[in-house]
């Protein structure tokens, strides 16, 4: 008899098991608040037991278990981070790019794990998202002055010395934006960086998996025509580096944005390849099988397979959790032991979440544990036989997928392909049997010996053109993308319970009881403002401005933020399309600065039919002017313009269009980026058209601004600004924010409430900041403002000599 034959029984391997688990560390990624350590600790000893002993109530074990294992972890990646409310730092770091870095014109971003910081200690083995601005002009590879440093780049896996000014991670949030303080968490960042102009130089060429993985995408882009690496570099490598917007906008209009990267698919032939190569020997030489039966050999061939595929694909979630299941069930057959898909799919959830609770914070870990689920429960009935049988399976799967998934795509990003469906009937054998094994096939002969692979590479690249060129006419058409506003967290549960009911077997009364689930869902209250109010959203833009104004059926973005990839499609969208405000009338320019207008040409693009004002003189083609006198009326809404003056000069900040909103319910003043002068000329021509309810303080909070006379003119309820996050103008100032304040106004920036909505109505002036309304435990200001109130308290209760 075996030793471990006296051991209690263990059993965490069922299904309820995995799924108890899993619920308690998505409870933990819900909370507002994060539970203390000591507590969570105390339900990982608490749970443990309950979950491995045999006994009925397992699962509650299990849940008490992921609930204090996802606490303990969430507590870790927090000390991991940089102390929320330190200021920026400048230190000088050693470290190894850790990724593939993202180069564009100006700039290039990459994730730095630092080897050596003799001034902040603490960073030492960890991880820093650095950003590296002009590097055109400054010291890409040397000192500043370096006439090479142009020429140099940064390489995967290459060591820097870099002068570095640190910060800890900090996101804007907005709704319908991306949290980048959960994704902070999620890659285990310690902080953000950016380089500083001084001496920076690489001190060891690129070398590890990374090196190679950047290696083989350049051979990529060398062996296949321009236009159509990047598409193959994204099928067999993961790099996304070379896709721009429109190419992720067409595929999320076709629905295609899971084939595109690396997913659990590509690992699946990966390790199929495996097991059939490491055979052959066992099939040639009969003495083989005799030592190591042939199903054991392909089984952990397959296991190692799909592992090593996996990490050079960049460790994504759809890769790993596919690897896991692929590794045990090779361990399950070397060990002669039968294991359902079911069994597989709850043993690689329990890994996954023993390994990394915090997973469950992704969206690829529901999109793709979800899609099996959903087909083991709606496909597991007796194996198709025949073409006709075969055929309607896989239309099965595919109708299951599309409508099963539907809520948590809503959910996690906001909208639905129209065409997805449809497109994904014929594409996802073309891609997934021709396309991808090509483009493996291709990268693994041009691992062997660069050039070997080329020609294979570039039949895979052709067999994709083919069909993408048919499917652009698709994506391009404007109702491909059902877009759907942000809808409260129940709806979600809701919808999946709907989706549940609808496939259940026939008879089930799903059909009338599912769409109706759905529709919280599907058809959100929108909140628009009733004729006569309106709705002031100051979005969170960082050190720039953009205010969507909106009334009953009318939308005006005063302002469009600083300047960036895509600044449009990628804040100012999301931003409408989660409140449901379609396409703006209007969009006006307070003035020409990049922190005002940077997002002008990406917001033409998105709204090519939507009229541009801006002050004359500014230069903006193609704009109307913005100047004192312009008056139109919206939905029982007077919008008048105060300045400047249609005859005078520009002069930049002190041209400002200062625009004046009316309602039933108060007024708003916009003030853009005025100074003294203009607020003098402003009280000398106009005094009495100043007083407003809510005002956008002027250039930011600036101490150019604001003046005493100004803000007594205006005596706002509510004074907003616009500013970023430690920005480097101490924006707003103090002695600003002071006079505000003691003019009667409540002030809030966006640096520390995030995105400000405002409504005017019937129900007076209402305000909500978004920090406060999505509060999680992750968010960097809430831990902030706690250390402070909790500084303060001992203070108080030590003395000033405590």
């Amino acid at each position: 008899m075996r030793f471990w034959s006296f051991l209690p029984q263990v059993n965490i391997a069922g299904r309820a098991c995995a799924a108890a688990l899993v619920a308690g560390a998505l409870l933990c990624v819900q909370l507002p608040w994060l539970l203390p350590w000591p507590a969570g600790a105390g339900l990982v000893l608490a749970g443990l037991p309950g979950m491995c002993l045999h006994w009925r109530g397992r699962w509650l074990g299990a849940a008490l278990f992921g609930l204090g294992w996802a606490t303990v972890h969430a507590h870790m990646a927090l000390q991991a981070q940089l102390p929320a409310g330190d200021p920026p730092r400048n230190v000088q770091v050693i470290g190894q790019v850790m990724d593939l870095p993202r180069h564009g014109p100006q700039h290039s971003r990459f994730l730095l794990r630092v080897i050596r910081c003799d001034a902040l200690p603490a960073l030492q083995g960890r991880r820093l998202q650095v950003s590296w601005h002009d590097l055109s002009h400054g010291a890409r590879g040397g000192s500043a002055g370096d006439p090479s440093a142009a020429r140099r780049t940064v390489d995967a896996g290459a060591h820097w010395q870099l002068p570095l000014r640190v910060r800890p991670p900090r996101g804007r949030i907005n709704p319908g934006g991306i949290d980048g303080e959960r994704q902070a968490v999620l890659a285990g960042l310690a902080g953000t960086a950016q380089v500083r102009q001084g001496l920076a130089r690489q001190q060891q060429p690129a070398q590890g998996l990374s090196a190679w993985r950047q290696r083989l995408a350049a051979r990529i882009g060398v062996q296949v025509p321009a236009g159509q690496a990047r598409f193959v570099q994204a099928l067999a490598l993961g790099d996304t580096r070379g896709l721009q917007a429109q190419d992720w906008d067409a595929l999320r209009a076709l629905g295609l944005t899971h084939l595109i990267a690396i997913s659990g698919f590509h690992v699946g032939l990966v390790a199929g390849f495996a097991a059939l190569l490491v055979q052959l020997p066992w099939r040639l030489w009969p003495a083989l099988p005799r030592r190591w039966p042939r199903p054991q050999v392909a089984a952990v061939a397959a296991a190692v397979g799909g592992a090593g595929y996996a990490l050079l694909a960049g460790a994504e979630l759809p890769t790993l959790r596919t690897a896991a299941m692929i590794a045990l069930v090779a361990l399950a057959r070397a060990g002669r032991r039968p294991l359902a898909v079911g069994q597989a799919l709850a043993l690689a959830a329990i890994g996954m979440v023993l390994a990394a609770p915090l997973s469950v914070l992704a969206a690829g870990f529901w999109l793709s544990f979800g899609g099996v689920l959903w087909l083991l429960w709606c496909l597991s009935g007796p194996g198709a036989r025949g073409l006709l049988a075969t055929l309607r399976s896989f239309l099965a799967a595919q109708g299951v997928a599309s409508l099963a998934l539907l809520p948590l795509t809503v959910a996690l990003f906001g909208q639905a392909s129209l065409w997805g469906p449809l497109v994904n009937l014929p594409v996802i054998p073309w891609w997934s049997l021709v396309v991808v094994p090509l483009a493996l096939l291709g990268t693994g002969l041009e691992a062997v010996w660069p050039g070997l692979g080329q020609g294979v590479l570039q039949l895979a690249a052709t067999a994709f053109d083919a069909s993408w060129r048919a499917l652009l006419p698709l994506a391009r058409h404007s109702g491909s993308v059902w877009w759907l506003p942000q809808a409260p967290g129940w709806a979600v549960p809701l919808a999946l319970a709907g989706v549940f009911w609808a496939l259940l077997p026939r008879g089930a009364g799903g059909a009338l009881a599912a769409p109706l689930l759905c529709l919280p869902l599907l058809w959100p209250p929108r909140d628009r403002p009733a004729p006569g109010a309106l709705a002031l959203l100051v979005v969170d833009a960082g050190q720039g401005t953009a205010v969507l104004v909106r009334t009953a059926r009318h939308a005006l973005w005063y302002d469009l933020g600083p300047p960036g990839e895509d600044p449009a499609g990628r804040l100012l969208r999301p931003v409408a399309q989660a409140l449901g405000q379609g396409p703006p009338q209007r969009l006006l320019l307070s003035h020409a600065d990049a922190d005002h207008a940077g997002g002008l040409p990406s917001a033409r693009q998105q709204w090519p039919q939507a009229s541009v004002l801006a002050p004359p003189g500014a230069g903006v083609p193609g704009a109307e002017a913005c100047q004192q006198g312009l008056r139109w009326r919206w939905d029982g809404v007077d919008f008048q313009v105060l300045h400047p003056l249609p005859a005078g000069p520009y002069t930049g900040n002190e041209s400002s269009c200062v625009l004046r909103i009316q309602t039933a319910h108060g007024s708003v003043l916009l003030a853009g980026d005025i100074g003294h002068a203009s607020e003098r000329r402003l009280l000398q021509a106009m005094p009495d058209a100043l007083a407003a309810r809510v005002v956008l303080v002027p250039h930011h909070g600036s101490a150019g601004s604001s003046s005493p006379a100004f803000v007594q003119a205006v005596a706002p309820q509510l004074a907003l600004v616009s500013a970023g996050h430690g920005n480097r103008f101490g924006h707003p100032r103090l002695p600003v924010v002071q006079r505000w304040q003691a003019a009667g106004a409540e002030v809030l920036s966006t640096a520390d409430a995030g995105a400000i909505h405002v409504w005017l109505g019937v129900q007076g002036l209402q305000v909500r900041e978004q920090r406060v309304y999505s509060a999680r435990w992750w968010d960097a200001v809430g831990r902030a403002r706690a250390a402070a109130i909790l500084s303060a308290n001992e203070h108080a209760a030590t003395g000033p000599e405590g």
